[in-house]
């Protein structure tokens, strides 16, 4: 029985070391183990979540495809979003807890406020609902749902762990990676949407955990559902560079697109927010059943019309058409709280935008134009750049996507025109960015809190201390002055009140005429004394600066709860040794 007990306290002490180390902007070994772990943990959740999609919908649908909506009498196509809706709206008023925010948008404000911590509720939530809300064809992507299962894998991983909220905030981004590599087979797409959107950190740490979960996750798909692309493409060069005009027309037709798309799901968020949820949910089932029975290929993700554009098998009055119903469709639908991605939704709409325009292209200018399929994956390009802001992760999928490196020129061109025109001309932000701003919170990422994001207390903290009684011995202090700690920490009641330099104490007890017999008070004697405050072991350096200024405090003790009402004090973290660690 000891050798067991000695074995599971070096286990333990072993772990915790661990947990010291990876709270450290340095801890590259630790954090590829946990990349790859997180990788292939989101791989399973989403192929999990892909294959009851894909399978309810070959059950349910028509035909021998998963997205045959269009061979559904119109009837059908009426019922069958509207009771989706009304069953995600109930699903999410009794077991929601009022909160209905889901998909990218509530992974970032995790993020931003609450260190990357995400709930199995509202993962569930997610699971359950985006799968209903696709199934019954409302016009959303799983993508959104996909990167917010990714990032609880992640996530969930770190806290089981018990691991320092740097390294879970990390291991979000890892898990975003993965989401995004599964879902389109994109690993190199994943790892750039991660980094530009989720973490807006560039970093060595950053770029291995995240590379080793995308490429994680990838494996795990393939070795699920194979290597067939998701999204076909047949890209073709430039005929000449007289065509880069009409990319450049191309990249200012899809952000005025792109900006039309934000401002109707902004208009349709902010009119509707007062009515009650449920209600909300089956309204957007309404709307996408009127829409459909128009142009049915809004319904589901629209793989299959985003591939015959991409073919150019669509004639121009289906493309604009599709285009023109797909963005209200999905607008509203997002706008009212279906709990669905805007990614894939983006990239149909800027398909078959880009399709319409290179249609014409091709008939008014036959010797100088390329194909219509070309256009199309511009304008997919193009209307994903400028939506989520994120030009290099767009430009990334194409290349991707096509293995074609005569893509780049022409992509760049379109997909910066086009978030230019979007965000220059109009104003417009990050989808994402404006819907968080609409519920009045914000994504900071400037360099000074990236940096404090990336290093946890235990890193920084001063680890040589002493814990004493405000009253104490003159002989009980030269003992453990002998041990040379930086500070002391002045205790009443087992309640830490003040933090005090060790050397003003020792400075005092050598000054002259000092009586070995009088008990020394630590709060009366000359000598700086800090106002205390607490901080949990697994916070970040931001979140430490954030709890001085809150409490109003000069220093900070880092404890961790060891048992029920038993914290241990592990060290002393100082405005100065904050400052320091991204200064240096």
């Amino acid at each position: 029985m000891k050798w067991i007990n000695r074995t599971l306290g070096k286990l333990s002490s072993l772990l915790e070391r661990q947990q010291l180390r990876l709270s450290r902007a340095d801890a590259l070994l630790q954090l590829a183990i946990l990349g790859i772990l997180t990788g292939i943990l989101a791989g399973l959740t989403i192929s999990a979540f892909r294959w009851v999609i894909e399978y309810a919908q070959t059950s349910l649908l028509p035909g021998s495809g998963m997205e045959n909506y269009e061979q559904l009498p119109p009837l059908i196509r009426i019922l069958l979003p509207v009771s989706g809706g009304l069953a995600i709206g109930l699903l999410f008023h009794f077991f929601a807890r009022g909160n209905h925010i889901v998909g990218v948008v509530h992974v970032m404000e995790r993020m931003a406020y609450h260190q990357g911590y995400l709930s199995i509720r509202s993962t569930l939530m997610q699971f359950l609902g985006g799968s209903i809300a696709i199934i019954t064809g409302h016009s959303v992507g799983r993508e959104g749902p996909a990167v917010h299962l990714g990032a609880s894998s992640g996530s969930l991983l770190g806290q089981q762990l018990n691991l320092p909220n740097n390294t879970i905030r990390t291991l979000v981004g890892c898990g975003t990676a993965a989401a995004i590599s599964a879902s389109f087979n994109t690993p190199l797409a994943g790892v750039v949407f991660a980094l530009e959107v989720i973490m807006l950190d560039y970093t060595l740490v950053s770029f291995t955990p995240i590379i080793l979960a995308a490429v994680s996750a990838d494996a795990v798909s393939i070795l699920i559902f194979g290597n067939t692309p998701v999204i076909i493409v047949h890209a073709t060069p430039l005929e000449s560079l007289w065509e880069m005009v009409i990319v450049i027309i191309l990249g200012l037709i899809i952000g005025l697109t792109s900006s039309a798309f934000l401002t109707t799901l902004q208009q349709i968020a902010t009119y509707t927010k007062s009515i009650s949820f449920w209600l909300r949910t089956t309204l957007a089932g309404l709307i996408t059943g009127l829409c459909a029975l128009v142009f049915p290929e809004i319904m589901g993700m629209g793989y299959d019309t985003l591939n015959g554009a991409l073919a150019g098998e669509l004639a121009l009055g289906i493309l604009l058409g599709i285009s023109l119903f797909k963005l209200f469709a999905s607008a509203a639908v997002v706008g009212l709280g279906i709990p669905g991605g805007l990614i894939g939704p983006t990239l149909v709409i800027g398909a078959t935008m880009g399709g319409v325009l290179g249609t014409l292209a091709v008939m008014w200018f036959p010797e100088t134009a390329s194909s219509s399929g070309f256009y199309a994956l511009l304008g997919l390009g193009a209307m994903m750049g400028a939506t989520l802001q994120a030009p290099l992760a767009a430009l990334t999928a194409m290349m991707e996507l096509t293995s074609n490196p005569h893509i780049i020129l022409p992509g760049m061109l379109a997909i910066i025109t086009a978030g230019l025109t979007n965000s220059e001309v109009f104003g417009k932000a990050s989808i994402f960015i404006t819907l968080l701003r609409a519920r009045g919170l914000d994504y900071r990422n400037d360099p000074v809190t990236q940096a404090l994001h990336r290093v946890g207390v235990a890193s920084a903290m001063e680890r040589h201390f002493i814990q004493l009684d405000n009253i104490i011995s003159k002989t009980q202090v030269e003992e453990v002055l002998r041990e040379e700690p930086e500070w002391i920490l002045i205790k009443e009641e087992d309640q830490v009140i003040a933090i005090m330099p060790a050397v003003d104490l020792a400075r005092y007890i050598n000054e002259p005429d000092q009586d070995d017999e009088t008990d020394i008070n630590l709060l009366s004697i000359p000598a700086t004394r800090l106002q205390p405050a607490a901080i949990d072991l697994n916070a970040t350096l931001h979140e430490a600066m954030e709890q001085l200024q809150r409490e109003q405090a000069e220093a900070l003790y880092v404890q961790r709860m060891t048992a029920p009402a038993i914290h241990r004090i592990y060290g002393i973290l100082t405005r100065d040794k904050i400052e320091a660690s991204y200064r240096y």
